[in-house]
């Protein structure tokens, strides 16, 4: 199968802007709007940038924050956006309200999480204190229909999903003969990777292709095709490389990876757990299954969508490009409102 690459300007090069005390930032970038995340988390990483901020990376927030947000104040920002809540954010947070900063918070997790995970949950609990506190200015959340429940229950949340991502120009890879299937999500249960292997092993002659394999053995009878954790702009490479990808998660915020893979030319099936395509109906019924613990409605969803690759490609892109302004305007109104 040829592959449908549909080739984008890559995103601007942004050097470090924070590196153990020297600041490479202009005075008020963006407005005085600044984010901070952790460099090891990639998902969170690739929806913080695609807003196109100033990015601070830092590990450990407890041991910087109180320089950070001096440095901040110095250098005229107003307001800082905690995005996933790296370890050490409430130090920082309580540094960034003396130094006279505006915090924002944006969690990139959902209830499924936050029942099935502790940490997760202390997290929410944490910065919804600090929001009572008055530490905290808002809260979003890239899951749909979780800052309506959190406004319920008398906490002030906003939805500021994530922004279709830019990718850069990539050469696609010669993966040989056959039909090869990328299930690239990490194997830990929310990403539901073994039923979606399964799902590969029911498409005639077809190869997977994974970041890392889980550790079921009964899956060593099918070809996978372990890559390891790769450099952003090589993984965007290989996964323009292949004829589909899988994204049938169990739980899911916002996704970037379907839109990524959509926007390097290349379709994917995607679980109905978030909100993406969820408007156009055309796109909903060819793009996503419903039955996401099912090999065989994953892979009889994978078939169709195979066979109308250009079409879904086309729509996912148009739907992407109509979804952006609102994207940006959520976020516009979530570090100035």
């Amino acid at each position: 199968m040829r592959n449908r690459l549909r080739r984008r300007s890559p995103p601007p090069t942004r050097p470090p802007i924070y590196s153990f005390g020297s600041w490479d930032a202009p005075d008020a970038p963006n407005g005085g709007v600044i984010a901070v995340c952790h460099p090891d988390w990639r998902g969170v990483r690739r929806a913080t940038y695609s807003f196109q901020v100033p990015i601070v990376e830092v590990a450990d927030l407890a041991k910087w924050g109180s320089q950070l947000a001096t440095e901040m104040r110095d250098h005229s920002i107003d307001t800082v956006v905690v995005s996933g809540f790296p370890p050490g954010a409430e130090v920082f947070i309580e540094a960034a309200a003396r130094a006279g900063l505006a915090a924002t918070v944006l969690l990139h997790s959902s209830p499924t999480q936050h029942g099935a995970e502790a940490g997760e949950a202390t997290v929410v609990e944490t910065v919804l204190g600090l929001a009572d506190a008055g530490l905290v200015r808002r809260i979003g959340f890239s899951k749909e229909g979780v800052a309506e429940m959190f406004t319920a229950l008398g906490h002030d949340a906003v939805w500021v999903p994530n922004r279709p991502p830019e990718v850069p120009e990539v050469a696609p890879l010669d993966l040989g003969d056959g039909t090869h299937i990328g299930v690239f999500a990490e194997p830990f249960w929310r990403k539901n990777v073994a039923p979606q292997l399964g799902a590969v092993a029911l498409l005639d002659g077809a190869a997977a292709h994974v970041m890392s394999k889980p550790d079921v053995s009964y899956l060593d009878a099918m070809t996978i095709h372990e890559h390891g954790e790769l450099p952003w702009e090589e993984f965007m490479a290989l996964q323009a490389s292949v004829d589909l990808n899988l994204y049938v998660t169990l739980s899911e915020c916002f996704p970037l990876t379907p839109m990524e893979s959509y926007r390097l030319g290349v379709p994917c099936l995607a679980s109905r757990t978030s909100s993406i395509f969820r408007d156009d109906e055309t796109l909903w019924d060819l793009a996503t299954v419903d039955e996401l613990d099912n090999p065989r409605a994953i892979a009889a969803a994978a078939r169709r969508l195979l066979a109308e690759a250009d079409r879904a490609v086309a729509l996912a892109n148009a739907w992407m490009d109509t979804f952006d302004p609102a994207a940006v305007a959520a976020w516009n109104e979530f570090v100035t409102s």
